[in-house]
């Protein structure tokens, strides 16, 4: 059996109470997220000195007195002699390492024979001579080197003359959590009557509080329910040093100042869950550094990622990242330049919530998941080892939260706000059918690996959704035979836009649909029968489903009917599969050359299904030209949409027509979705590895394999974003997106 990759990080660690232990476990986290079981990270832990130990989780497998030269030695040698190790991660901060300005890390780097990269959280510009010899020794011997953000970067460069090419910018990380104004969580929290303001961090003298807490005799005059909340312990070596008495130094001021009912002071190292709820609870955030040269502030970020507006002193990154779009930057020391920053956001709470919108929009690329991918990149390219297997993406546990979060009494709602239900859209008939396969498969035959991960127990929830998507299809369908597409919030047929719109594909949808609820093991035999009656009610109207992608939804249906039925009402399935499998076979005659393998003089939407409903039409006749023709035009296909093991959708900004220029933004999931499954279905057809190795490679655009390099699918609420545009991510979570999500998921179990 081949032994696990590691990768080992030098740093602080919990349960140590410290920024760079918080960032590290966090890192390591995601890290596992994404690479495990291929790649696993383990933990060398330096500890505050030679006596002082914690209870450390198994990650961590070395530990190091922090002013121990010979054990930073000994460590390094250590880890040159364990094979699966590939790379080693330092995260650099001046005060955590021994001797002068941390140089005892230094010596550990001279003795690791490991590719290394470290991560420096302190960049300083304009450096005395010690200072600048020590990190340029630091970044000489590493093979590559992180910044957070691009101002220290072109200071690395500038000043300290370090090449441009063995520095990557990633920025610091920050939880990922849903959108959410401060109502909610001021509810949770028992704040729901105050206007609060908020600050957490470990308290030393560089905080600065004080000139916020000297600037509120003048606001709370004009906003008297204003609460201001200081969330955060001592830092351990500041409390180490001198006690608590720069905490007392603020609360004498705060009683000075009579402002004993608009300060409170939370000594408390909270846990992730309990600072999220802080962070959301908060109507205004206020980044207090004194440091005009700090490079980083993970409290800032956290604070930016949970959606608050921010008012900030001006330090490095405050400066880089804090525009008068998403806040206020303030003076230093300056108490009266504060009060006038939390006036105007109190006294527009229009543009505080705009103000906190664009700070969660503009920092979905920080999300931990989309750190770690960054990161998995820089360590690949200095590991080979570490590269072959950073293609073994963890594949996400289904989470049905979101297809259930969208879903009413009725069916499921077309759109969402962020992950917010928008029941103003309406519903469609592709969505619903589109729920109720992914529905089927989960409770059906690969339900066998869903129990794993979704208790028997709430069977009786996805059977009750079944019921749903199985009665808005019923209820579309109108007494000609044919199902309309669109149903308006009222929940009326939009018959007027239905007769705008060919609905050829979503009837095509429909018949899969209920071909896959009509033979899905374990399923109710009241919902099959009802499935086949509906199916049965369509075809008795038969007429050819002209468009391509409707012809082949259908003969995906019948493929899968015919595995146990191949007569329906007097009509012969099979010849209906044949029939429609002959019109994807005239298209591709009637369109295809030697350069242009494809059925149509363009590629659009869903393009991969017309190949996989071919080579499903050889898998139920034998006929070797539905396979010839399925595997050609899937290759061509290939060749048009994976660039250097990237799959990229055509993009729906312009398509890609025969003798124009192919379009590349506005990717969507539901192209993702068709190239995933059938690439699957050729893989399980042909057997050929290749097809199991693209369908990986394009299962990985949810999984942050994409233009933007930012992770599609939302592990936390279960849902997908909308899709991927030229520099943003759409943010929206709408049905059509989580469907082909989840059916894209479900093909690669």
């Amino acid at each position: 059996m081949k032994e696990t990759t590691k990768i080992i990080y030098v740093s602080t660690f919990p349960p140590r109470e410290c920024g760079i232990a918080t960032f590290t476990a966090d890192l390591t986290a995601a890290m596992d997220d994404l690479l495990e079981p291929a790649v696993e990270s383990r933990v060398a832990a330096v500890n505050i000195d030679d006596i002082s130990r914690y209870h450390y989780s198994r990650k961590v497998i070395f530990q190091i007195d922090q002013y121990s030269r010979q054990e930073y030695v000994e460590t390094a040698e250590n880890i040159n002699r364990m094979e699966d190790v590939k790379l080693v991660n330092i995260q650099h901060e001046f005060g955590i390492f021994g001797g002068k300005y941390g140089e005892h890390i230094i010596s550990f780097l001279g003795a690791l024979k490991k590719p290394s990269v470290v991560t420096l959280h302190s960049v300083l510009p304009a450096p005395d001579k010690e200072i600048k010899e020590i990190v340029c020794s630091i970044c000489e011997k590493a093979s590559g080197v992180a910044a957070m953000t691009s101002l220290s970067r072109e200071i690395l460069i500038r000043e300290y003359g370090i090449g441009e090419e063995k520095i990557s910018v990633i920025p610091h990380g920050i939880h990922s959590m849903p959108y959410s104004s401060s109502v909610k969580f001021k509810s949770v929290l028992g704040f729901s009557k105050r206007v609060n303001l908020l600050t957490f961090g470990l308290l030393n003298r560089g905080k600065g509080l004080e000139y916020v807490i000297e600037a509120l005799p003048k606001v709370v005059k004009a906003y008297p329910d204003l609460i201001y909340r200081i969330l955060g312990v001592t830092h351990p070596i500041v409390l180490k040093e001198e006690g608590e008495s720069y905490r007392n130094f603020l609360v004498q001021k705060v009683h000075d100042l009579k402002l004993s009912s608009h300060v409170n002071f939370y000594n408390e190292y909270v846990s992730v869950e309990k600072l999220s709820n802080f962070l959301r609870a908060a109507d205004i955030y206020i980044s207090t550094s004194l440091n005009p040269n700090q490079a980083v502030s993970g409290t800032l970020s956290y604070a930016l990622g949970s959606g608050r507006p921010v008012i900030s002193t001006p330090f490095a990154q405050a400066r880089e990242i804090i525009t008068p779009e998403v806040g206020i930057l303030v003076n230093f020391k300056d108490p009266d330049s504060y009060a006038e920053a939390i006036i105007k956001l109190l006294k527009d709470p229009s543009l505080r919530e705009q103000h906190g919108k664009n700070a969660y929009f503009r920092t979905r690329n920080m999300t931990w998941e989309n750190v770690a991918l960054e990161y998995s990149k820089l360590f690949s390219k200095y590991s080979r080892d570490i590269c072959e297997v950073s293609e073994q993406k963890k594949i996400p546990r289904i989470n049905l939260n979101h297809i259930f979060r969208l879903t009413d009494n009725f069916g499921i709602i077309q759109f969402a706000k962020l992950y917010f239900p928008d029941i103003t859209s309406g519903y469609t008939l592709d969505d619903n059918a589109r729920a109720l396969i992914v529905a089927c498969l989960c409770y059906g035959e690969l339900g066998r690996a869903f129990k794993k991960v979704y208790p028997d127990k709430q069977k009786a929830d996805l059977t009750r959704r079944i019921e749903i998507y199985l009665r808005f299809i019923e209820f579309v369908l109108d007494g000609e035979g044919f199902f309309h597409n669109y149903v308006k919030s009222d929940r009326t047929v939009d018959g007027a836009l239905s007769k705008k719109e060919n609905l050829d594909d979503a009837n095509g949808r429909a018949l899969w649909a209920l071909a896959v609820a009509a033979v899905s093991d374990f399923l109710p035999e009241s919902i099959k029968n009802k499935s086949l009656l509906l199916f049965k009610k369509r075809i008795e109207k038969y007429k050819m489903l002209e468009s391509p992608r409707a012809a082949a939804f259908y003969i995906k249906g019948l493929s899968i009917l015919l595995k146990k039925v191949t007569e329906i009402g007097g009509k012969d399935l099979r010849q209906m599969l044949i029939t429609h499998c002959d019109r994807l076979i005239s298209l591709y005659r009637a369109v295809s050359s030697e350069e242009w393998q494809w059925f149509e003089n363009y590629l659009t939407y869903s393009n991969a299904v017309l190949p996989e409903a071919l080579i499903l039409g050889y898998s139920q006749t034998g006929n070797n030209e539905y396979l010839d023709i399925g595997i050609k035009t899937l290759d061509f296909l290939i060749d048009q949409t994976f660039v250097n093991g990237i799959y990229s959708p055509i993009g729906q900004d312009g398509w890609h027509h025969k003798t124009g220029t192919r379009r590349y933004f506005d990717q969507q999931p539901e192209d993702v979705s068709a190239m995933t499954c059938a690439l699957a279905t050729a893989y399980s057809i042909t057997a050929k590895d290749s097809y199991k190795k693209f369908m990986h490679e394009a299962f990985n655009w949810f999984l942050g394999d994409n233009s933007l390099k930012q992770v599609v699918c939302d592990r936390l609420t279960g849902g997908c974003y909308d899709g991927v545009g030229e520099r943003n991510i759409n943010l929206n979570q709408g049905a059509e997106s989580i469907t082909s999500y989840l059916l894209a998921r479900l093909a690669i179990i």
